[in-house]
């Protein structure tokens, strides 16, 4: 080098040193191929061609341990995300002594300490030429191990061999002559990639559904059945038009595959979650450097068998969603915090297995501890034979190895070792009570301590309880019923505090369901004064008393005559509950779809149209912090008994905080009312309201869903089929047909064009609400819009008189509003 010519020696040791960085810098920043005499080791690593993916050894993020693996993982995010691993099972300690290289037989091998001791292989046996094999990792993230001299000659991929993630492009394959399905495993816990106790795949039987095992034995969650068109029990699977789904079925082989939009859906995956058991659908969110959960099966954590361990019991309705029944203690508290729970729990204290009829003392004899409303845990042992409950339960304390028994209807049940699968608070129709054997002293009372109470109870506690109860009466539960009064005439004026009981009983235990969404269920209510109300209960919330008052406080100073008023409020512990005004006629949706009796006509519907927007135009502009509602459908279009239209649930996705997770689940699929920012990452704004508004007015207009069945093979996106229309003058064909055409021309195609501008892909195309509502009163003059990207690409031919984009124009008595407009939409591309 020219540097060590001269005569300084630190000069030409500086030089050398620099030489020396740079080939460790070329040996680490490789090719995406490892051919015959290349090798993997140590922090090198090998890229896909554009970037996406990267082959390396890595460590689990989080992990305190110096096991390294070879995996992929993307490249592009800021957070390692593995989606395959190849020594899942087998780490290694240091990886500048392993190396992973073709073998002299061709395959992909991962060697360890400098010896020929291999720890995985690719294991294939019908390689031809191992002198021209190599390994390339592709920009979708598939490993493939080809002959280098015929790419089109593939001995190896890990598609066929995925761990805990689908990708798209990838397959999960029933083998129809081996009898063999392919299937995703989830990792052990957090930070351990070894496989787990939950696999994802094809029914092991041939029948063309997917199913999530438990230990490969016990079915936690099925898709239904293929009917040709969708999976009975999860239909949006097939109609997301954010990805697209193909259903395979030939002589060898059925499968099902799926891609994204390439452009926009890069970071999507599919993913078994080792925590909860759940196949769940993950996006990257680059603005909030966070994978973010928009799709999940089963809906129910507590529907998968198992999930919470040995004498652990779900609850669906709080979180966390596992913990130990009384008297026992996690076992391995690294273990479950790393989410591996199927080590249980354990017994704080053992049981001194003495039965009734022993003479050891009653403070050292075992006893039952009542749960109710339980799912039952599996596997017991039923004894026919026993008639009584005191009977069933001397049974059970007399055998050492039973820890639980339950009498019902049809007999005795006693449970020998550990339970499993047990749900408190259950939903069940089959729930029931039961006795779970404890040691005395974990007892709420031993056993001589209740034959006190109740002889206490007979000689002198009825009288007072009777003369307590005499006062509660005159006390207690008239000025409750006052209170009750004087908060149902407040309510008209003020936002009001209630408590759990109050709402417990104007609901009438909650036993008149109106619905539900992501936020929790709504229920009817009445307060005294025959006033009508809706109480929603909230799920999955878990924010601080202070900061829940402090937002309800402002969501029900919030009023405007298009907006559902919110009544009052409960948090009392965990129980959050809103009280809002009762709409009599339901939901839009209902209207709209369900209501062929009396179908909504045309100036009811664009009376509809303009209000809602008015309500949302007052939510984004007019309120002292701008709300964006983050869930517009027409399920949260409420109408009273004129009919007339108020948006619910403003101000929750803000009240539950960052976590929108709980709204994706009711906006995904066919009914598409999730605008792009929420995929690509890009700043959410009140623009992605704008753009379920325009969806959900493709709908009044047609009166169906946008997502339909067309043909017996195919489905049709309706907002394809308006813009098609619009461009070629058919906008009478976009009516509902139940209207027979009765309808204002003009006002229809003002809401077809209109619903074109709001769902551009580019926000900064769409209008704001204050201008939609001008545009549906007649005070601006639209032009037809272009037609978005994603629709295009939904389309396979377009006409070819497609205009180029318009623009919105002032009539004369617009206001300044217009100009601004147009010059947003005149900036739009098709």
């Amino acid at each position: 080098m020219a540097c060590c010519s001269s005569s300084s020696i630190e000069s030409c040791f500086c030089c050398c040193f620099l030489f020396s960085l740079l080939l460790l810098f070329s040996s680490a920043t490789s090719t995406d191929t490892i051919a015959v005499n290349d090798s993997v080791t140590g922090n090198q690593s090998i890229t896909s061609k554009d970037g996406n993916f990267v082959l390396g050894f890595f460590t689990p993020p989080g992990s305190s341990s110096l096991n390294y693996y070879i995996g992929i993982w993307y490249n592009k995010i800021s957070v390692l995300t593995p989606v395959w691993v190849a020594n899942r099972a087998t780490p290694v300690t240091d990886p500048t002594t392993s190396e992973l290289r073709i073998s002299d037989d061709g395959n992909l091998v991962l060697r360890v300490n400098y010896s020929k001791t291999i720890l995985w292989s690719t294991n294939v046996t019908t390689i031809s030429s191992s002198n021209s094999t190599v390994a390339v990792i592709l920009d979708n993230g598939n490993l493939q191990l080809m002959d280098g001299s015929n790419s089109s000659l593939i001995f190896w991929q890990s598609f066929d061999h995925p761990t805990d993630t689908w990708l798209p492009g990838g397959k999960l394959v029933f083998n129809k002559i081996t009898k063999r399905p392919q299937h995703l495993t989830s990792w052990k816990n957090k930070v351990d990639p070894s496989p787990g106790i939950f696999t994802y795949g094809m029914d092991p039987t041939g029948c063309l559904q997917y199913l999530i095992l438990w230990n490969m034995s016990r079915i936690c969650w099925a898709s239904g059945l293929w009917d040709g068109h969708e999976f009975s029990s999860v239909p949006e699977a097939t109609s997301n038009y954010m990805y697209h789904m193909q259903v395979v079925n030939d002589t060898d082989e059925m499968y099902v595959t799926y891609t994204v939009d390439e452009t926009n859906y890069l970071t999507s995956r599919l993913v078994l979650d080792y925590d909860s058991g759940e196949i769940q659908e993950l996006v990257w969110m680059e603005n909030l450097k966070s994978w973010m959960l928009i799709w999940a099966q089963p809906k129910s954590k507590c529907s998968v068998y198992g999930v919470c361990g040995p004498f652990g019991s779900c609850t669906d309705f709080r979180s966390p969603f596992c913990y130990c029944v009384k008297g026992f203690r996690i076992k391995s508290q690294r273990d479950w915090d790393l989410g591996d729970r199927s080590q249980g729990c354990e017994r704080m204290t053992a049981l001194q297995c003495s039965g009734l009829n022993n003479n050891s003392a009653d403070s050292e004899k075992d006893g039952f501890f009542e749960m109710t409303n339980v799912r039952l845990p599996d596997n017991p042992f039923k004894l026919t034979m026993l008639r009584s409950s005191q009977d069933c339960e001397l049974v059970c304390l007399n055998n050492c190895s039973c820890n639980a028994y339950s009498f019902n209807s049809s007999g005795c049940f006693v449970w020998q070792g550990e339970l499993l699968n047990l749900q408190e608070e259950s939903n069940e129709s089959d729930a029931g009570t039961l006795y779970l054997r404890l040691a005395a002293s974990e007892l709420p009372s031993s056993e001589s301590s209740k034959k006190r109470v109740v002889i206490w109870v007979i000689v002198g506690v009825v009288p007072c309880i009777i003369v307590c109860l005499f006062v509660v009466c005159i006390l207690i539960l008239k000025p409750g019923r006052r209170r009750m009064v004087q908060k149902s005439e407040a309510v008209q004026s003020s936002l009001v505090s209630f408590t759990y009981n109050e709402l417990r009983i104007a609901t009438k235990n909650f036993s008149d369901k109106l619905g539900g969404g992501g936020f929790g269920s709504v229920f009817k209510g009445s307060l005294p004064g025959s006033i009508d109300i809706a109480v929603k209960k909230l799920e999955g919330f878990y924010q601080g008393e202070k900061q829940f008052r402090a937002e309800v406080s402002t969501l029900g100073a919030i009023q405007h005559v298009n907006l559902i008023r919110l009544m009052g409020f409960c948090s009392q512990g965990t129980k959050k509950l809103l009280v809002y005004e009762f709409m009599s006629s339901g939901s839009l949706a209902t209207q709209l779809f369900h209501n062929n009796s009396n179908v909504l006509d045309w100036n009811t519907r664009y009376q509809i149209a303009i209000r809602t927007a008015r309500g949302l135009a007052y939510l984004h502009e007019q309120c002292r912090d701008n709300i964006i509602h983050c869930d517009i459908k027409p399920e949260n279009i409420l109408l009273d008994d004129a009919l007339m239209p108020k948006v619910a649930d403003f101000g929750l996705a803000k009240l539950f905080g960052r976590n929108f997770s709980k709204v994706l689940t009711t906006i995904r699929g066919s009914r598409g009312y999730l605008a792009p920012e929420w995929i690509e990452g890009t700043p959410i704004t009140t623009k992605v309201d704008v753009y379920s508004y325009g969806m959900m007015l493709f709908e009044i207009i047609s009166g169906k869903r946008n997502l339909v069945c067309a043909t017996d093979s195919c489905f049709e996106f309706f907002p394809t089929v308006a813009t098609s229309k619009l461009i070629n003058g058919d906008v009478e064909g976009l009516l509902d047909h139940r209207l027979e055409g009765e309808a204002d021309l003009g006002e229809l195609e003002v809401a077809c064009k209109l619903a074109g501008w709001c769902i551009q892909d580019d926000e900064s195309s769409r209008p704001t609400m204050s201008q939609i509502v001008q545009a549906l009163e007649g005070n601006l003059d639209i032009n037809i819009p272009p037609i978005p990207k994603f629709l295009q690409d939904l389309t396979d031919s377009w006409p070819d008189n497609i205009n180029s984009p318009g623009n919105f124009s002032s009539n004369q008595n617009s206001n300044s509003c217009a100009s601004s407009t147009s010059h947003q939409i005149n900036n739009a591309t098709t």
